[in-house]
């Protein structure tokens, strides 16, 4: 190399992808296991029986658990969950904590070809095809991302699959997964110029479909089309995300993202009962700085940090169930604690948690939820690790931005040696050479390789013991 002054990221495309994917992939796979159960959990109360919230759908009547199961954090042997591992998933420890959601009044269960390295959908077929068919509501998804599966072949393929792996003949609630990720063009070619959107409607029609949704991530100009289409398409539920730090910060957070009192608004104005997804933000908001964990702690002593959150998304009345995916027995019973009996927030509770959420809207963390729909990097990148790394850092105030500060050395120092401990130093954000593959799956919509370059260029200054 003539020019020792090229950078990493340009050196790296210009070997070419294939030398670098045959390098990363040759690295240690950080298998990465759920967080350990907290101190928050411990000594909880047995949750009552027969006391579950439930919310009645407008559009048929169903009378719906309002803690919904999320099947995309299954435990599996050896301990964790299949959504961080590759192992086979603990179908013994699922059955017993299905079995007890189902006796506490949890009947609405979600899954998709793509949960759990495409692991859920059986193992969630065999749990639930144990019991009545009349006690769950079964969700799942057309989950055809790749554009391999775009064809309207492949497309029904995966259809007909998710009957056969959850062992029904009707799904209750049927989505297309994923809508906004790509914009106007993704969804063409994955649900309209296919015709599997017609198809579906058709499949509604014939009872093998209950109810017709979508899930939206991203792009708002997709949600804002199919909700025009609304009298075509007569959507019966729509999955959104939506949280205290959602509700009015999403777009502050990331520009690209739309906050959850619009896309809550617009299905209310239409009568359309809405899904919840992400109501903790991918833990983000069970996981809190100390100080923010030590305020709700002193509101509601007896209450988990998660709770609050649970709360806050069962409050609204359009919001049909909230889903959350519990790979502990522990964090079951949490959410049982929480919605059997429901009490929905106070409108002070409610001005507290956006406090709260002013707080962490302040700290410029990564709006990363840790839900791995990056995965895999053609480069090895752990992009999840990464973000999830340098939000815990950020929230902890241990980040080493100041030189002046007197701990400036052992800071720097603990974040040197805990980067290298926690991510592969094959999978760090230098590898990342900005191909941009990874951006169109986010749910987020985080510009992934502005965020490596960030962090890259923070670890360098480090090393180099620059000012940052």
């Amino acid at each position: 190399m003539k020019n020792k002054n090229i950078s990493r990221r340009s050196f790296l495309k210009s070997i070419g992808a294939a030398t670098v994917a045959t390098a990363a992939l040759s690295a240690c796979r950080r298998t990465g296991v759920a967080s350990e159960v907290t101190n928050d959990y411990n000594n909880l109360a047995e949750p009552p029986i027969g006391q579950m919230a439930y919310r009645t759908n407008p559009t048929n009547g169903d009378r719906v658990s309002l803690l919904g199961y999320g099947m995309m954090r299954l435990p599996v042997e050896g301990g964790g969950s299949a959504r961080e591992s590759k192992s086979v998933i603990d179908q013994e420890q699922v059955n017993r904590l299905v079995d007890y959601a189902i006796e506490h009044g949890v009947n609405y269960f979600d899954t998709s070809p793509t949960y759990c390295q495409g692991q859920s959908e059986t193992s969630t077929g065999i749990a639930l095809h144990r019991h009545p068919r009349d006690k769950y509501f079964v969700a799942t998804k057309l989950s055809n991302f790749a554009p391999a599966n775009w064809s309207r072949e492949e497309s029904m393929k995966m259809y007909r699959n998710s009957f056969r792996q959850l062992q029904v003949d009707y799904i209750d609630y049927y989505l297309l997964h994923g809508i906004g990720m790509g914009g106007m063009d993704n969804l063409n070619g994955r649900y309209i110029d296919n015709g599997m959107l017609d198809f579906l409607v058709d499949e509604r029609k014939a009872g093998r479909i209950r109810n017709l949704g979508f899930s939206y991530h991203g792009d708002i100009a997709v949600f804002d089309y199919l909700l025009s289409q609304h009298d075509k398409y007569h959507w019966d539920f729509v999955q959104i995300e939506l949280n205290y730090l959602d509700w009015d910060y999403a777009n502050e957070i990331n520009d690209r993202n739309t906050d959850a009192r619009y896309l809550y608004d617009e299905l209310q104005k239409r009568g359309i009962p809405s899904v919840i997804m992400e109501p903790l933000l991918g833990g983000r908001l069970s996981n809190l700085p100390q100080y923010l964990a030590a305020e709700l702690k002193r509101r509601a002593p007896q209450s988990t940090i998660a709770s609050w959150a649970f709360r806050y998304a069962g409050t609204p009345e359009g919001v049909l169930t909230v889903l959350s995916g519990m790979t502990y027995m522990e964090h079951l019973k949490d959410n049982l604690l929480t919605y059997c009996p429901f009490q929905p927030v106070t409108t002070e509770e409610e001005q507290f948690l956006y406090h709260i959420a002013e707080e962490i809207v302040g700290m410029e963390t990564i709006p990363c939820n840790d839900c791995k729909y990056c995965m895999p990097c053609p480069y090895g990148i752990d992009i999840p690790g990464i973000f999830t790394h340098y939000n815990k850092c950020k929230n902890e105030g241990t980040l080493p931005t100041n030189t002046n500060n007197e701990n400036y050395a052992r800071l720097r120092r603990e974040y040197l040696i805990s980067i290298d401990r926690t991510i592969p130093s094959l999978r760090q954000a230098d590898h990342c050479i900005g191909c941009h593959q990874c951006e169109e799956h986010c749910p987020q919509n985080i510009r992934i390789p502005y965020e490596m370059d960030k962090i890259d260029k923070f670890i360098d200054k480090l090393k180099r013991n620059g000012i940052v």
